[in-house]
């Protein structure tokens, strides 16, 4: 809430205190299942075996899309930093990198189902 509101010094007092306590968050997750293979996505992941493929893709798809006009919407990353590094962290979200290897790896017109 506090980072919501801007309230950056909050809300690293509360990130804080939480550590202090021990209290953690698990990291997002996303699956895709191809070729009878369940392969997982974590944040910014760089442990898949084709994730350098992925990231590379994405980039040319992201390129693409805001040549159409895309813009990202930096009003949910809850972190005091730069709209550039905003845009980073949307773009290397676990879903993200579950579709583009979908899009990379299953047959044309096959439906893509992110877990």
């Amino acid at each position: 809430m506090y980072s919501n509101s801007g309230k950056w010094n909050d809300a690293a007092r509360v990130r804080n205190l939480m550590r202090s306590r021990g209290v953690k968050k698990e990291p997002a997750c996303s699956w895709i299942e191809v070729d009878n293979m369940v392969h997982v996505f974590l944040v910014d992941d760089t442990k898949h075996p084709e994730v350098q493929k992925v990231y590379e893709y994405l980039e040319e798809l992201v390129s693409k899309m805001r040549k159409l006009g895309y813009v990202p919407d930096t009003k949910f990353v809850l972190h005091d930093m730069e709209n550039e590094q905003k845009e980073y962290v949307l773009s290397t979200h676990s879903e993200k990198l579950a579709v583009v290897f979908g899009i990379l790896k299953l047959p044309s017109g096959a439906m893509i189902r992110v877990f």
